[in-house]
Parts: C-alpha cells; structure tokens; sequence
C-alpha cells in the first residue's frame, strides 16, 4: 500500500460522516469506514465483498447503479434527498442521505473505483415532512372558522390562505382569489383600503373597522354590505411583517334592523311606554319638570325631583355632554344624548335622552317634551361584544403568528442542515399553538351550532363515578392538585355523555385555572329527586356577587381586561346550553374569600 493510499484510508477511517470506496467492475467495497459499517449495520466483513451482496436488499434501488455509471463515465453524481430501505436489525428501516459519488483515478488517469461521501438527512426529511403537516393543520383551521378569515402575504400582497366564510362575504370563487394579488381579486376595495393595508405593514399598528360600509362586487353584482373588520400584522420570529391577517364578519343584516329600530325610534320618540321609556316635560323659562314613574325611577327616585336634583345625578364628566346637547337642540329642535348616571347607591347607569323643542309664536324656545331610555344592559352588551371581537383576534393571532414563526424557522433550520433537537422542539411549539387554534375553533363552531339549533344530544346510560374519575385522569396526572370525589358509586345517569364530560372537564379546568394557589378540588355528586346533581368545589378566591347572574352569558368574561386569563367566554355559555338542551340545571354558589361551587344537574337513569 502507497503512503498516499494510506493516508486516504486514514482520513476515511476518521471522517463522522459514511464514506466508503468500491472498486473494479463488480463494485467491490475495499474500503468502508465506521460510521458506514454503523450506517448498514455491518461488520467488517463486509470489506472486500461486492457491494450488491454486501447490501442485498438495495438490488431494487438505484444506488448500485449510481456507483456503476459514474465508474463507466467518469462523471460525478449528487443527489438531493434519497430514501434508502435497509436492513436494520433485521428489520427493513427507511432512512434519508445525500450522496456524492466521486471517480477514483490511478496515477495514469484511469478509473479504478468510485468513493461515495454520504450525510445522513433523516431527521431534517422528517422535519420536512411534520412541517408541511403542520402548515395543511394551520389551513385546515382557518378554513373551518365560522368567521372570514384571509391571509396575505406582505411582500406582494398575494393571498396565501383564504377560508370559505370569506369568500362568501365578497361573493367571489376560490380560483378568483388564491395566489392572486388581493386588489386583483378585489379591485372595487383598493382605492380606499389598500393605503390603509400599506399603513399597517409600515407601522405593525392593526386597522379595526366597525360597521364600515364596503361596495362590493359580489357574484357579479355590485353590493353595499357593512362589514367588522381586522387588519392585524402577523410578525416573523425577528418581528418583521410578514403577512397581514384579515379577519372579517358580515353584520349587513345587523346595522339594516338597527337603523330599523332608529328610525322607529324616531317616529315613535315620544310615545309613553311606562315599562321601558320614561317621559318628561320640561318648562324652559323657570326648569320646572315634570316626570314619569318610570323616568324617576331611571333616575334612582321613588317620586319626582327637583330640576337640579336630576342635574346632580350626572357623572361629572358627562355634565359638558348634557350642557351641549341642550344647546344643540335650542338651535335644531331636537335633544339626543347618551351620558352616564349615578344613583343614591353610587351605582353607575346609561341613560339614552331624545326630545323635541316647541317655540312660541315669536320663535322662542318655550318648552321640551322628551323621553328617557336605560341603556345601561345595551351598554353592557356592546362592550362585550367589542370585548370578544378583540379577545378572538388577539387569541387567533398568538398562535398563528407563533406557528408562522416556527414554520419559517424550520424552512431555514431544514435548508441549513441544523441540529435536529432544534427542529423537534420548533415542531413541538408549533404544535402547541395548533392545539390552541383547534380549541379556540371548536369553541365557535360550537357556539354556531347552538345559535342554529344543530347540538344533537346522543342519550345513553352511564356510571357517574366512572365519567368523573375519567375527566379527572389529566389532573392527577400533572400531580398539582388533589382531586376529592364523592358519592354513590352505583348512580347512573341518562344523558350524552360525552357533552356530560365536556361540562364537567369545563368546570374542573376552572377550578385549576382561577385558583391556582388552591390544590384542593372536590366534585360531589348524588341523586336528587330523579336527577342526578353534580358539583366542582375550589379554594379560590370566589367570585364577585354582581359577575354571578352573568357567568353564563355568552362571550362574558370575568376578567374582561384579558390580563389574568385567556379565552373567549364561551366555554361556561356553553355549557348551560348543554345542560338545558337536557332539562337539567346549572348554577354556581360562591363567596369571595371561600371559593366557588359550580353545579349541574341530568336525567338519573330510566
């Protein structure tokens, strides 16, 4: 053996990475380094055998020949990502390499052989492959939302996903819109939202449009439609934009009956209804009034007032509304504000106040007959409904912008050949997330099905024991909490049990999550006059008396600020629904300080 031959075989021998060298006609495998014995699974005797019996489980793939055509012309080959199925101890495994066949020369130039540097791809291929998984999950998502939802690339604005829900508010068919610039697809909206999707790529600040009106092209027909709308930036891993999400809802038939109700309202203002509408009849030369039952008790009074009596009754800093309203209407003739009131109990209320001015024959203002509304509930409701609008783009945005993120890390991880660990652990975080959009998803389309009357309850008969300590297995499973149950252990209920368990693994990851300082959960169950009652006690902090009769409103939310705790508010709404499409009953007993109680009732056995 020449110095230089000993030396290749040296550095073969030392390489991490297969490398191995066939040589002559037969492709006989002369040299073969560790990492390649490894590799096959091999010994060494395996050197100086022909390759095709060395690995005869390769003679129905390329790779004999690969060796063979670069020894018969001298030409180099590469290839990409090659699957390769192999023996592996005794069982065929596949796995993934590239591969570099190179000539081997004598001295004379000719060709005694072919060394072949391999690299093994498994991990990055399946990478690859979990990826692209997860990309098809993320779509199959957005296209399941009961919402419009479409996604637009930043750099060209080309639609990169878009869900059905969305293409039937702008009427148009899904060829129209995938991979096609939005303005393209959407020409009628670009003179004036396209600068407002620039600003928000330019400035990552969200667009939300309210009710805003939008002519539209829709199945070939021009269209006004009012539309709640989101423009919100999606950010890569760096904080770059990367794609603006839109997230859209159709509320036409919403501000059509509400403009409805105005313009009833309108004709119809100063009709007397004593159980909504309070009335007045104001002097405007001395501001004596005179009111209604119901308009004193708007007020917080039991019987009239005096003028500045009422006037005190203002949230000071809604006494410059009131003040300018009045002098609006001394000019227009008619008086409309809304402004908020403080009763004697310091509790807070919306009043909504409209009124016509008559003048005498010198056109003097003289006096004003009005009506008062609480609007206080209509308040309420409207700010939970912007509530959840902002929770569910928050909550859909953190996910998929997390998985966009972790999608365009592993397409550089996997084209940089990066360690594996770090693309398993990318895989993981973006599952995580997918998790979360599923749950988020699942809970609107549950919504949407109660709203179309579509929840089917599938009766049968259960143990109640068995269900609970079912629901229960993940809890003790993380071990932070100590699960108390009690009860019959031979009771039996007849009901779906599958939503059953839905209601009470409701209320048990309540316990866990508003009081997390509290290990101690116990669930009570029992028997009361042919139905069966079950009850999740916590440790928290309880909740507040006035949240309680609203805990099982739909989108409500106790923490409404979102600080503390996700979610949209659902879960509790739907759980009622579930309860009552059974005949039962749900309610909860809490005290602040001592925790909570939540409680549900269903059919006992037949």
């Amino acid at each position: 053996m020449d110095p230089s031959e000993s030396t290749f075989r040296d550095i073969v021998n030392l390489s991490p990475f297969p490398v191995f060298v066939c040589t002559g006609d037969n492709m006989i495998v002369s040299v073969a380094n560790n990492a390649t014995l490894k590799a096959w699974d091999r010994d060494s005797s395996v050197i100086g055998m022909p390759f095709a019996d060395a690995l005869p489980e390769l003679h129905d793939q390329p790779f004999l020949g690969y060796l063979q055509q670069v020894y018969r012309t001298g030409i180099p080959y590469n290839t990409d990502i090659s699957r390769v199925d192999i023996l592996n101890a005794g069982v065929i495994q596949t796995v993934y390499y590239k591969f570099t066949y190179l000539p081997m020369r004598n001295q004379a130039g000719e060709i005694y052989g072919v060394a072949a540097f391999n690299t093994e791809v498994t991990e990055l291929e399946r990478a690859k492959q979990q990826a692209e998984e997860s990309r098809m999950i993320l779509y199959n998502l957005v296209r399941q939302a009961p919402v419009g939802i479409c996604i637009i690339r930043s750099s060209d604005l080309v639609v990169d996903e878009v869900n059905e829900s969305y293409l039937e508010l702008v009427g148009k068919k899904r060829i129209e819109l995938d991979n096609r610039n939005i303005w393209e697809a959407i020409p009628e909206a670009k003179a004036y939202y396209a600068p407002i999707m620039d600003n928000v790529i330019a400035t990552g600040e969200p667009f939300v449009a309210k009710e805003a009106e939008v002519l539209l092209i829709r199945n070939g027909k021009p269209e006004t439609v009012s539309v709640d709308f989101v423009y919100e930036p999606i950010r890569y891993f760096d904080g770059s934009i990367n794609a603006i999400m839109v997230i859209a809802i159709d509320v036409t038939d919403k501000v059509i009956a509400r403009r409805n109700i105005e313009d009833i309202e309108e004709r119809s203002r100063l009709a007397i209804d004593a159980a909504e509408i309070g009335t007045f009849d104001l002097n405007l030369s001395d501001e004596t009034t005179i009111t209604s039952d119901r308009f004193n008790h708007i007020f917080g009074f039991d019987q009239p007032v005096p003028h500045k009596r009422l006037l005190d009754t203002f949230h000071p800093d809604d006494l410059q509304i009131r003040h300018n309203a009045h002098a609006e209407a001394l000019k227009t003739g008619k008086l409309y504000y809304e402004a908020r009131i403080i009763h004697t109990d310091d509790s807070l209320h919306w009043i909504r106040i409209q009124g016509k001015v008559f003048y005498n024959k010198k056109e003097q203002p003289v006096r004003m007959l009005g009506t008062v509304l609480d609007i206080t509930e209509f308040k309420r409701l409207q700010q939970q409904k912007d509530d959840f609008i902002s929770v569910a783009s928050h909550e859909l945005k953190t996910p998929m912008t997390s998985i966009k993120a972790s999608i365009q890390i592993l397409d550089k991880l996997i084209k940089s050949n990066s360690n594996p660990d770090k693309v398993t652990a990318f895989i993981e975080k973006a599952n995580t997330s997918l998790n979360k959009m599923q749950h988020l998803v699942e809970s609107l389309l549950n919504v949407s099905r109660i709203s179309a009357g579509q929840l089917e309850l599938n009766y049968s008969t259960f143990n109640v024991a068995a269900m609970i300590n079912e629901c229960c297995d993940y809890v003790r499973a993380a071990g932070d909490h100590d699960i108390v149950i009690t009860g019959d252990n031979n009771l039996e209920a007849f009901a779906d049990k599958q939503k059953t368990e839905q209601v009470l693994v409701n209320f048990i990851n309540n316990a866990v999550k508003y009081a997390p300082d509290a290990k101690k959960i116990n669930i009570n169950f029992s028997a009361q006059a042919g139905a069966v009652k079950i009850a999740v006690q916590d440790f928290g902090e309880g909740i507040p008396a006035d949240k309680i009769p609203h805990l099982f409103e739909r989108y409500y939310r106790v923490d409404s600020s979102g600080v503390q705790y996700s979610g949209l508010g659902l879960g509790l709404y739907i759980c009622a629904e579930i309860v009552e499409r059974h005949g039962g009953k749900i309610g909860v007993n809490s005290r602040l300080g001592q925790g909570s109680t939540f409680w549900f009732t269903l059919p006992a056995r037949r």
